[in-house]
C-alpha cells in the first residue's frame, strides 16, 4: 500500500500587481470626466506652494499657479511657485501610485485645511487626456538643481537633469488629439473658473494680469461687506452657478451647532417652479476646489426651488474626488443646510416682505411640501400659502370660511359632480390631485386650532354629507321617478340637497371605475404582472353595482312637479329632463347615460314637439300656432 503523501505547507505568497491594468483602470475609468484633470493637476501646484510655506521660508516666497495653452503644438502646461522635486521625490511621491506627499505632511499634522490631495493618484489623471507628460521642477531644498521626468504612460518614466530653472514645477500636457479641447484658451479658463474659485493661491491664465480666482466668495469677507454690498456680492456670486434658473435672492449658510464647519450660500430660484419638480443645485467644494457639482442630497428633498454653494475643510471626498462619502459629516453638513435654509426663509420673510412675496408667489406650489415636511416651515406659511380649487388659488382660511367650516377635496382626474354642484353653491373645491394641496388642508385643520374639517369628495362618506336620503319612499313614487329618468346604468336616489333649482346630480362610484380599468384588457399592457395582481386582488371585493349614482332633488319644484304630473305631462317632462340628466352627469372616464348629440336632439325634439301641441299634453295638436289652438293650459 502506497506511503500516505504529506500535506503541503501553507506558503505565504504577495500579491502581484498587473501595472498595466492597475494604470488604466486608475487613469482610464477612475474618473468620470477627463475635464477632471485639469482640477487634480491644479490641485497638485496648489499643495506644492502650501507645502512650501509650511517647510520653506515663507519670506519673498509669493505663491503662484500659472496656466498656459498652445493650441498649434496642442499642449497644456501648469506652472507653480511651490517646493518642487527632488530626483528621490519624484521617484517617491510623483511615480509612485498611490504616495503623495500632502498625506504625509497631514498625518504628520502639518497643514490641517490648507491641503486639498491625500490618495496620491491626481498626478495619473494627466494620461487621460495626454499621449505624453514631461515635469521640470526644482526643489526649494536644492535651488541650484532641476529635473526633467517623461513619461508617455506612466508604466515607465525618465529621470534627468535639466537647465536650472526657478523653484517649482512646470507639468506640460501633449494632448491626445481627440482631447485637443484642452488646447482650447477659452475652454481651459471656463473650467478653472468652476473648478477653482474658491482657491485661496492665485490662479492666473498665461498673459492676464487678474487671477482667476480673484474674488473671494461672499461668505470669507462678508464682515467687512456693508449689508447692501454683501447682497449684491451674493447674488453675483450666484448667478455663475444657477444657470437658467437665476438667483430671486440668496441665504447665507452657517453651522449654529457646531457639528459641522459648512458654510456657503443658499439661493432661491427666479425661475418658478412646482412641487413634482427637483430643481436643486448644489455645488460642494472641499478645501477650495470642487468635488461635485451636483450633490442636490445635502439639500432637503422638499427644496426642490433652491440651489446652494457650499464648502467644507472636514467633508471626505471619495478617491476620485467627484463625489462624497455619506458619513457622519455628511450628515452633519445636510443638517446645517437644511437649519440655514429655514432660518434663512424665516428672516427673510420677516425682514423683506416685498422679495418674500415674489418668493410665495412663484414657489407657492412647492413650498406646500415643504410645509408639510416641517413644522417650523408650517407655523411660517399656514396662513401664506394658497392652495387650487375651482375657485382659483385661495388660502385656506378662505376655502375653510366659504365652505362653512368644511374644506371640500376632491382627487377626479376631470370635473365632475362636485364641479357642478359646488359652483351652483358657491363654494370652492380644493383640487386634490394637485401636488401637496390635500395634505396641506388636512394639517391646516389638525395644528392651527381653528377647527374645520376636510371632506373628502367621491366617496361614500362625503355623498352623506352632502345629500340626504328621503326615507320611507312609496312604492310608487319609486316607480314613477325610474320609469321617468331610470336606466340600466345607474341607480337613482331621491334626495335633499342645495340649489333647489339643481334637479339632479350623478355621481361616479369611483371604486367599480377604477375595477373596470383595471380588468380591462388594456390594463394588461399598461401595468406590470405584479403590480396588477395586487390591483385584482382589491377590485374583487368590490361588489358588481352600477358605475353611477343619481341623485334626484326632491327640494326641486321640476321634481315635485314631475312627481305629481299625469301620465302624458309626466312623460313629456322626462324627456326634458333626461338628456339634462345625461349633460349633467359625465363619469370620471368621460361616459355619459346618452351621447350629447343624441341628448340634445332628444331635447330639441320634445321643444319642438311641445311648442307645436295644442296644449292638451299628448303631442298631436294642429301645430297652427295659435293661441286658440294652445287651449287655456298653455
Amino acid at each position: 500500500m502506497p506511503p500516505t503523501p504529506n500535506p503541503p505547507q501553507t506558503e505565504l505568497k504577495q500579491t502581484k500587481v498587473d501595472l498595466g491594468g492597475l494604470m488604466m483602470v486608475l487613469a482610464d475609468h477612475l474618473y468620470s470626466t477627463p475635464a477632471v484633470a485639469l482640477r487634480e493637476l491644479v490641485q497638485n501646484a496648489h499643495d506644492s506652494c502650501r507645502r512650501r510655506e509650511i517647510e520653506g521660508s515663507a519670506e519673498g516666497f509669493t505663491p503662484r499657479i500659472v496656466i498656459e495653452v498652445d493650441p498649434e503644438a496642442r499642449t497644456l502646461s501648469i506652472e507653480d511657485s511651490g517646493a518642487g522635486l527632488t530626483d528621490d521625490e519624484i521617484d517617491r511621491y510623483l511615480a509612485t501610485v498611490g504616495s503623495g506627499y500632502t498625506r504625509t505632511l497631514r498625518e504628520r499634522g502639518e497643514g490641517g485645511a490648507d491641503l486639498i490631495g491625500y490618495f496620491g493618484l491626481g498626478f495619473l489623471s494627466a494620461f487621460v487626456i495626454a499621449e505624453r507628460v514631461e515635469v521640470w521642477t526644482c526643489s526649494y531644498t536644492a535651488p541650484g538643481i532641476a529635473w526633467h521626468f517623461s513619461s508617455r504612460s506612466g508604466q515607465s518614466y525618465t529621470v534627468e537633469a535639466a537647465q536650472p530653472r526657478p523653484v517649482g514645477t512646470r507639468v506640460t500636457l501633449h494632448l491626445s488629439p481627440k482631447h485637443s479641447t484642452f488646447a482650447d484658451g477659452r475652454a481651459v479658463r471656463g473650467l478653472l473658473a468652476r473648478y477653482c474659485c474658491l482657491l485661496q493661491v492665485p490662479i492666473f491664465f498665461a498673459g492676464e494680469a487678474e487671477a482667476v480666482n480673484a474674488v473671494p466668495p461672499p461668505w470669507r469677507d462678508g464682515d467687512e461687506q456693508s449689508p447692501l454690498r454683501l447682497r449684491r456680492l451674493s447674488e453675483a456670486f450666484a448667478e455663475r452657478f444657477a444657470g437658467g434658473l437665476g438667483p430671486l435672492c440668496t441665504l447665507p449658510i452657517a453651522d449654529r451647532s457646531g457639528g459641522s464647519d459648512i458654510r456657503g450660500l443658499l439661493w432661491i430660484h427666479a425661475a418658478t417652479t412646482y412641487g413634482s419638480g427637483d430643481n436643486r443645485q448644489v455645488a460642494v467644494y472641499v478645501r477650495g476646489m470642487l468635488i461635485d457639482p451636483d450633490e442636490r442630497d445635502l439639500l432637503p428633498r422638499w427644496a426642490g426651488f433652491v440651489g446652494a454653494v457650499v464648502e467644507s475643510d472636514r467633508l471626505a471626498p471619495t478617491a476620485s474626488r467627484e463625489d462624497l462619502q455619506h458619513d457622519a459629516g455628511y450628515e452633519a453638513a445636510q443638517a446645517a443646510v437644511r437649519e440655514s435654509l429655514i432660518d434663512g426663509l424665516a428672516s427673510l420673510a420677516r425682514r423683506e416682505p416685498a422679495t418674500w412675496r415674489r418668493v410665495l408667489m412663484r414657489h407657492n406650489e412647492a413650498l406646500l411640501g415643504a410645509a408639510i415636511s416641517d413644522p417650523r416651515l408650517f407655523t411660517l406659511l399656514a396662513d401664506e400659502l394658497t392652495v387650487p380649487t375651482t375657485q382659483g388659488d385661495l388660502p385656506v382660511a378662505k376655502v375653510l370660511r366659504r365652505g362653512g367650516g368644511k374644506i371640500h377635496v376632491s382627487r377626479a382626474e376631470r370635473g365632475g359632480f362636485e364641479e357642478l354642484l359646488f359652483r351652483a353653491l358657491k363654494v370652492p373645491v380644493v383640487v386634490g390631485s394637485r401636488y401637496g394641496a390635500l395634505p396641506f388642508c388636512r394639517k391646516y385643520v389638525e395644528e392651527t386650532g381653528r377647527g374645520g374639517r376636510v371632506i373628502l369628495l367621491g366617496h361614500g362618506e362625503s355623498e352623506g354629507e352632502l345629500f340626504e336620503r328621503v326615507s320611507g319612499v312609496t312604492p310608487e313614487v319609486t316607480r314613477r321617478l325610474d320609469a321617468a329618468l331610470g336606466g340600466d346604468d345607474y341607480e337613482l336616489i331621491l334626495a335633499r340637497f342645495e340649489p333647489a333649482y339643481l334637479p339632479f346630480v350623478g355621481v361616479p362610484d369611483r371604486e367599480v371605475e377604477l375595477k373596470r380599468r383595471i380588468e380591462s384588457d388594456e390594463a394588461d399592457a399598461r401595468i406590470g404582472a405584479a403590480v396588477l395582481s395586487l390591483a385584482r386582488r382589491f377590485t374583487q371585493e368590490v361588489d358588481e353595482r352600477p358605475p353611477l349614482r343619481v341623485y334626484v332633488n326632491q327640494r326641486c319644484p321640476a321634481i315635485v312637479a314631475l312627481l305629481r304630473a299625469s301620465p302624458a305631462r309626466g312623460a313629456q317632462a322626462a324627456a326634458l329632463l333626461r338628456p339634462l340628466l345625461s349633460l349633467l352627469s359625465e363619469t370620471d372616464e368621460g361616459g355619459r347615460i346618452m351621447a350629447i348629440d343624441a341628448a340634445l336632439e332628444t331635447f330639441c325634439a320634445t321643444v319642438v314637439d311641445l311648442l307645436a301641441g295644442d296644449g292638451d299634453g299628448d303631442g298631436d295638436g294642429d301645430g297652427d300656432g295659435s293661441a286658440s289652438g294652445r287651449g287655456e293650459e298653455a
